[in-house]
């Protein structure tokens, strides 16, 4: 079975997390919510409290299936801090896994070196931080096993992304079809 890893910190934009949450889900995949925080409770750009999962320290991350970022400009920096999880995106992305990031959350990879060489996209004004990339101001761009997105409006777009790269199209096209995605 998949198992999708979504990672939130304070500062993180809700549409972002929760609507590719809500699509992964919905294509039966396993998806876990993962507070970088001190506590499970993270509150999102939005003052919307999240109850996560589980905590970074209290998980094992060895059964990955994929490893997603949501933005939002202090959600993003709250994850660039953590060390352990740059690093753990970075073995997660050379061993082959998928590693997804939206809005301002690209910036997390492309600092940890992860976007090198490849196309990637972002919220606009962020694409400084894409180090390496080919910027390409795409809703959504696939580059092998790294999924990026440009922002809140492309959320839905994000996860179907993801649930394709892990599923198959004919799931997004039964997810797009019961949940009246023209």
């Amino acid at each position: 079975m998949s198992k999708v890893y979504v990672f939130l910190a304070d500062g993180f934009e809700t549409v972002e997390a929760l609507a590719p949450v809500d699509v992964m889900r919905r294509a039966g995949i396993e998806v876990v919510t993962v507070s970088i925080m001190e506590s499970a409770n993270v509150v999102s750009a939005q003052n919307v409290t999240v109850v996560a999962d589980s905590l970074y320290g209290d998980t094992d991350f060895s059964d990955a299936t994929a490893l997603v970022l949501p933005g939002g400009g202090l959600g993003t920096e709250n994850l660039s801090g953590c060390e352990a999880l740059r690093a753990l995106l970075c073995q997660a992305c050379e061993k082959g896994t998928l590693v997804a990031a939206i809005c301002a959350a690209p910036m997390v990879l492309g600092r940890a070196g992860i976007l090198q060489g490849r196309k990637a996209t972002c919220y606009p004004g962020c694409e400084g931080d894409l180090f390496g990339a080919e910027y390409t101001a795409a809703a959504v761009e696939k580059d092998n096993n790294v999924i990026t997105a440009c922002g809140p409006g492309a959320s839905f777009d994000f996860g179907f992304a993801i649930v394709d790269y892990i599923c198959g199209g004919a799931v997004v096209d039964t997810l797009r079809s019961q949940m009246q995605f023209k």
